[in-house]
């Protein structure tokens, strides 16, 4: 059994060695080593992940009978779907893909998706719907992680592509100061709730299967379109798309 700080050591540690800014499509990306092809496959496959976190995020929300957390959590779904103060971080992705050249109704549909970007989104959207209201909660924590690789990200874009600007990355800009609120919440949580020696490794391995939820879609993604560059049967195809 692990004291509190134990487990958010343990937790940090797959951060570590797991989280996909180690992943090399994030290295090619964000050092400027891509056309704009691919980063407009990296973006219209990403729009499926973001677009699904708000529903992942309502089944969190059902699932809880504590009125404190929905009040919480529920925050999470009005930063991505927006509200009547504005648009959320769905529409502010839907941008960077317009500014990407990218026609809206073609990236919502979801038409050019890679069948790998899609089984990974979906496992997770089941994962949430199927495991433990802790280990849904748990799978979040990635966003423990996530202003370093933003940082990395608006930085490296903005010095090496031409055909990006600070009004299309727009998405990340609240997402510094989003993602940590929402970990800091889920962290408390779990380590919390985690009582027992099998409740931690279970919110240990929901972080890892986290973690390979998202490094399956670079997976993806570096096969495709990067090496050895196989674009499977109706994927988006860079030039014919724009």
């Amino acid at each position: 059994m692990l004291d509190p700080e134990g487990l958010e050591t343990a937790l940090r540690a797959i951060g570590a060695e797991r989280y996909h800014n180690r992943h090399p499509f994030h290295a090619l990306l964000h050092g400027g080593k891509l056309n704009r092809g691919q980063v407009q496959a990296w973006a219209l496959n990403r729009y499926y992940y973001q677009s699904i976190i708000p529903m992942k995020d309502a089944t969190i929300l059902g699932r809880s009978a504590d009125l404190g957390f929905r009040r919480i959590w529920r925050q999470r779904i009005e930063d991505h779907d927006g509200n009547d103060d504005g648009p959320g971080g769905i529409e502010r992705w839907l941008g960077l893909t317009g500014a990407l050249g990218l026609e809206r109704d073609y990236v919502v549909s979801g038409a050019g998706l890679l069948p790998g970007t899609r089984f990974a989104v979906e496992a997770y959207l089941h994962f949430v719907r199927d495991r433990s209201l802790l280990e849904a909660v748990a799978s979040s924590l990635t966003e423990m992680f996530a202003p370093a690789i933003i940082t990395d990200r608006v930085s490296g874009m903005l010095a090496n592509y031409d055909f990006v600007d600070r009004a299309a990355l727009s998405y990340f800009d609240k997402r510094l100061y989003q993602a940590p609120r929402d970990a800091d919440f889920a962290l408390d949580y779990v380590k919390r709730e985690a009582r027992l020696p099998q409740q931690q490794q279970l919110v240990l391995n929901a972080l890892t299967f986290k973690c390979d939820v998202l490094w399956a879609q670079l997976d993806a993604l570096y096969y495709a379109y990067v090496e050895p560059g196989h674009i499977p049967p109706g994927a988006f195809v860079p030039g014919q798309r724009a």
